[in-house]
């Protein structure tokens, strides 16, 4: 997978949680995540790549806010149109 997607879980029309993927090169599996701010984990390889951000408190997360972390991760930043699945409901 070349290119970052959003993936998100609705119930009732409110979403309950996403998930970033990142890209990635095959099918890497996590091994290891860690809590980084209120409502997301990041997901590492066991070579220490990061390979998603889990969402698990979509009210809580803001499209600054992922930025923030996807640039502290050395990826590249998420398009208000990436985000926008978040704030459909």
């Amino acid at each position: 997978m070349k290119a970052p997607y959003l993936q998100v879980t609705f119930r009732r029309g409110h979403p309950v949680a996403a998930y970033y993927y990142l890209p990635r090169q095959g099918n890497p599996k996590s091994v290891r995540a860690r809590r980084v701010e209120p409502g997301l984990v990041v997901d590492f390889t066991a070579e220490g790549q990061p390979i998603g951000i889990e969402i698990t408190a979509p009210a809580k997360v803001s499209l600054v806010t992922l930025n923030a972390l996807l640039r502290e991760l050395g990826q590249a930043p998420a398009s208000e149109a990436d985000f926008a699945p978040m704030l459909a409901a």
